[in-house]
């Protein structure tokens, strides 16, 4: 939402007016820049567990109760 503006389509809206909304909002859209994506595969590895995942998991979630 650019702007903290909404786009709200409503009942009984024509075809024009929705094809004129969905133009607004791709419209938006095209000007941002696309995000870069982080490289994920650098981290990969570089975490040594000595414990199990899910023991580790299940010890966690018992911590809540």
């Amino acid at each position: 939402m650019p702007n903290g503006k909404a786009f709200v389509f409503k009942r009984g809206m024509t075809k024009a007016q929705v094809t004129a909304l969905w133009k607004r909002i791709n419209a938006g859209r095209a000007k941002r820049s696309p995000k870069q994506l982080p490289d994920i595969w650098k981290f990969c590895g570089v975490i040594k567990l000595k414990e199990d995942p899910m023991v580790i998991q299940q010890r966690m979630r018992d911590e809540w109760d």
